[in-house]
């Protein structure tokens, strides 16, 4: 597809230029390119997260899980998504009790019930996913450190990356086992945890796999560093965290 800008974007999706800018400066969703004038370039891949982002936010998650669950290898979204369609499911129930309750008391029935009023199932919805997704330590220090960041921190976090991802693109010529690979994915889980949470080595394996299980990593990965980025950063990670 054609590549489009923010505007159209914009117009597009019904989401405004101002916040895409923001979604684009908190790591949410960046453009695929930048043009030497700083036009923002959107494409099909970036579409499709806008459309997911959307979707969740439809499905009433916080803002500042979203990241997490679209990133994060560990989270299954299949199970994030079921569990916010019975919340939802959930709050048409009530909302259906409480029409039905208002439609025979303007009736005039002689009616005394107050269950329609009842929100602890969707308390119990909402309790569950604030423990599911909300409760890993690396998640609640990133949330504390990155709400933070102003524009000048994101864009320094964000280069940050990108410049160890140009990094492994410049030696992906070499083994995944040598000293070069192995102190440039030192680098890159010291500027996650420079810049995010402390990265383990048991999380950067993880991350490793995702880099190239997940199309849209890949290829983000690969437009770094060069086709290929992907799978030599994610073979020296797995060579570093043995």
């Amino acid at each position: 597809m054609t590549m489009m800008t923010v505007k159209e974007v914009s117009e597009k999706s019904g989401v405004s230029v101002r916040t895409l800018h923001y979604y684009d400066e908190i790591g949410l969703l960046h453009p695929e390119e930048i043009t030497s004038a700083g036009y923002r370039l959107y494409g099909k891949r970036s579409l499709m997260r806008l459309q997911e982002i959307l979707l969740l936010r439809e499905l009433e998650f916080p803002l500042k899980y979203i990241a997490a669950i679209l990133d994060d290898p560990k989270i299954d979204k299949a199970a994030a998504m079921e569990g916010q369609i019975k919340l939802l499911t959930t709050k048409r129930n009530r909302l259906s009790r409480l029409i039905s309750l208002a439609e025979r008391i303007r009736k005039g029935e002689d009616i005394m019930d107050f269950k329609a009023f009842d929100k602890s199932e969707i308390e119990k919805y909402q309790k569950e996913a604030r423990e599911r997704w909300g409760d890993t330590d690396a998640y609640k220090e990133s949330q504390r450190r990155t709400g933070l960041y102003g524009k000048e921190e994101w864009q320094a976090a964000n280069q940050g990356i990108t410049n160890c991802f140009v990094g492994f693109g410049a030696i992906k010529e070499l083994s995944p086992a040598s000293d070069e690979a192995k102190a440039q994915a030192k680098a890159l889980q010291d500027t996650i945890t420079a810049n995010f949470y402390q990265c383990t080595k048991e999380i950067l394996a993880s991350l490793g796999r995702m880099y190239i299980a997940d199309d849209r990593f890949r290829e983000n990965i690969d437009r770094m560093g060069g086709e290929g980025t992907a799978e030599f950063a994610a073979k020296a990670i797995e060579e570093y965290c043995k």
